[in-house]
């Protein structure tokens, strides 16, 4: 008899639900823990001396440290360091299952160059040249038509690329939304250049979230999950606010139902009644500037409860009810950032809740909003500028975001951009409606992906550069986005490459070399480790030593301006897509990954069965809705931009005429641990771009069930 692994893992599963309710359970555990140590084909680890290292996780932005058990220096396990600022000993399941990323079938063991439809492996040396080659042609014509589109704003490997656009003569270089972008955004259009928000979840008594995945993986999660764990011994009250009771919501004090869509509205709501009150803090005031006076006739007027009340779903009576308890406690704080804040976010809602806070003057003070310097701990050396990159790095970007570059690109009738390089971004699956991504990369004569992974936008490009994964390569760990603590994090390489791969830097280092002339001037480092001692040099010795730094652990000094000009401007509430007669939203779900690298096979196995049955995905509808529909029925799901097979989950913890569908499935590369699983919500859902922000504001979209 063959046992593959699959047929071995259910074989496993199996067993151990019938022990659990068999009389006989310790005698047999006992026996096939003897059994299976025979089996020839379970796998056995070979003997070796046994090692422990630290580093850091980046599977999500969460950044916490974790110990590598490794036998004979293979790694074997993973678990949360003890001590360590933001986890002390906590891990969530990705972080456990980081091991299985070293050996993913999807992984790039080469460097990739597509022919037709098809990659051939090449050498490094002729993916470089490749690269050089057509980087120089695109210099000679319109240098500020190379864009970058990156994970995150911050750290060294996104430095660089930023310090490679730079001397090549290109300003356009785009961080991929996500909680980190929108608080650094939102911080920016309230306080000024240079901030970042940082919610003191473990000493706030009252904690308004706006839909916040508290314990879905918001911010740092396992920091959240130990602010949350140590709310009930400190008397401190969560309400949350959302269209579904999310486990965050079942864990609350108090759930309130939201139309989806308007907490941005709630939000402004409140802060009139604080103001028609006089509740807000009358010393912080005095930082109040840039049309405060206009904001508190707009939302006085335009934002009563009475006139929000509707649109809203929640009584004017219960929204000043709730306002009123948030500018009584000692210590509130409002949360923004739907689910795990990393989806499509309005900047005015973001602002909205943080002039909240701004109002009870809870600011800078433990349990409230840190506004805090973006650490600037790597000193990078100006770029050596010829007058072609001082003429292109000069000119403006092309768009706000990566959503409203993409908008951009389909609507232009020649290519608005010529080359495109996506570093650790998977924007192909990612962002709304990726087919709209697709075709605008189709659009686009060069693109080059370097990424661990042959993932959507991988299969999408023309050259693929495999890059080692956090467990093969050294490099820093920018703060954790919502984090109160400002901690510097080094993941450390535990493992020699696997494959074929190269750390980030040093494939940047490779390439502005091959463009020879000031850009390779500019990248005079012998390789990555030594760039990135040198840009660190000022923390170096404790970062190395200790394996993070502790920036701050204590409230910014001083208070922080607050200009209401954005808001007081009034700016528009964004509608759905379409007219069907519900509302479609995104689910996040703590054991699902939204963008690279996708969830592994493990976390895929522990999803619960209301979520994915077989290869169906199951939506969630309230029976008041799917009148007609029994629960597990299939249906046909139409939205604008597509339509999808799902089954019914029937559930009264979702508000009536809203559909819920969990992001982080659908995959459709070459992976079948976790590819063909359910669908991608991003593919029913439009991007609605917010004036004013060029962000992707869509929250949702209209919908029917057939």
């Amino acid at each position: 008899m063959k046992v593959d692994r699959r047929s071995f893992l259910g074989l496993g599963l199996g067993a151990a639900a019938g022990v659990a309710v068999s009389p006989v359970g310790i005698k047999l555990t006992d026996d096939s823990s003897i059994w299976t140590q025979n089996w020839p084909w379970t796998p056995v680890p070979k003997d070796g001396e046994i090692s422990y290292d630290s580093s850091v996780c980046s599977i999500c932005p969460g950044n916490c440290g974790i110990s590598i058990r490794k036998i004979d220096k293979r790694p074997v396990k993973i678990e949360g360091q003890e001590g360590y600022p933001v986890n002390d000993g906590g891990a969530c399941l990705h972080g456990i299952a980081g091991l299985q990323y070293l050996y993913d079938p999807a992984r790039v063991r080469q460097p990739l160059k597509k022919t037709g439809d098809t990659f051939q492996p090449i050498s490094w040396d002729e993916a470089i040249t490749l690269m050089s080659d057509k980087l120089a042609v695109i210099r000679d014509k319109a240098p500020e038509r190379l864009v970058c589109i990156g994970d995150k704003n911050t750290g060294s490997v996104p430095g660089l690329f930023k310090h490679f656009l730079t001397a090549f003569g290109s300003p356009n270089y785009y961080a991929m939304p996500g909680l980190s972008t929108y608080l650094e955004l939102t911080a920016q259009t309230l306080h000024g250049a240079g901030y970042t928000l940082g919610f003191d979840l473990e000493n706030a008594d009252f904690v308004l979230s706006f839909g916040a995945g508290i314990i879905e993986g918001w911010g740092s999660p396992v920091s959240c999950f130990k602010a949350n764990a140590s709310r009930k011994e400190r008397h401190a009250k969560l309400y949350q606010i959302e269209p579904r009771l999310s486990n965050t919501a079942a864990n609350a004090d108090k759930w309130i139902p939201v139309t989806p869509g308007s907490e941005g509205d709630l939000a402004l709501s409140m802060c009139g009644v604080l103001l028609g009150k006089n509740l807000f803090d009358s010393g912080f005031a005095a930082n109040f500037r840039g049309g405060f006076n206009k904001f508190v006739a707009m939302v006085r007027n335009e934002y009563a409860p009475e006139k929000v009340a509707a649109a809203t779903g929640i009584s004017a009576e219960d929204i000043e009810k709730t306002a009123l308890m948030f500018a009584r406690a000692k210590a509130p704080v409002a949360v923004p950032g739907k689910g795990r804040g990393a989806g499509a976010q309005s900047l005015k809602e973001f602002a909205a809740i943080h002039v909240l806070n701004c109002l009870t003057g809870n600011i800078n003070k433990k349990g409230g909003v840190f506004v805090m310097p973006q650490d600037e701990y790597l000193s990078f050396p100006d770029p050596v500028m010829d007058e072609i990159a001082e003429a292109g790095a000069g000119k403006d970007k092309l768009a706000g975001s990566v959503s409203d570059l993409v908008a951009r690109l389909n609507k232009a009738s020649s290519p608005a951009v010529e080359g495109l390089l996506v570093y650790n971004a998977n924007p192909c699956y990612t962002l709304n409606n990726p087919k709209e991504v697709k075709q605008a990369f189709e659009k686009i004569p060069f693109v080059a992906a370097f990424s661990s992974f042959l993932d959507e936008t991988a299969m999408a490009a023309d050259l693929v550069l495999p890059m080692s994964t956090f467990l093969e390569k050294t490099e820093d760990v920018p703060p954790s986005p919502g984090l109160s603590k400002s901690i510097i994090g080094l993941g450390r390489q535990i493992i020699d490459p696997v494959f074929h791969s190269k750390s980030p830097g040093d494939a940047l280092i490779l390439l502005a070399n091959g463009l020879e002339g000031s850009i390779a001037e500019s990248f005079e480092w012998d390789s990555y480790s030594d760039c990135l001692e040198s840009l660190a040099a000022d923390v170096w010795d404790t970062l190395s030593e200790e394996g993070h730094l502790v920036v701050s652990e204590e409230p910014p000094a001083g208070l922080p301006g607050v200009d209401f000009s954005f808001l007081s401007d009034n700016p528009e509430t964004m509608e759905p897509q379409g007219d069907g007669p519900l509302i479609l939203v995104p689910i996040d779900n703590m054991r699902l990954t939204q963008s690279v690298p996708a969830s592994s096979p493990f976390a895929v196995k522990t999803v619960s069965d209301r979520i994915l049955s077989g290869k169906d995905i199951l939506v969630e509808v309230n029976p008041a809705t799917a009148k007609g529909f029994k629960d597990q029925s299939l249906a046909t799901l139409t939205t604008p931009a597509g339509s999808a097979r799902v089954r019914i989950n029937l559930n009264e913890g979702i508000m009536p005429g809203v559909i819920g569908m969990a992001r982080g499935l659908g995959h459709t590369f070459d992976n079948k641990f976790v590819s063909n699983k359910g669908v991608n919500v991003n593919e029913l859902i439009g991007p609605v771009i917010e004036a004013g922000s060029g962000l992707d504001a869509a929250f949702g979209i209209r919908a029917k069930l057939s």
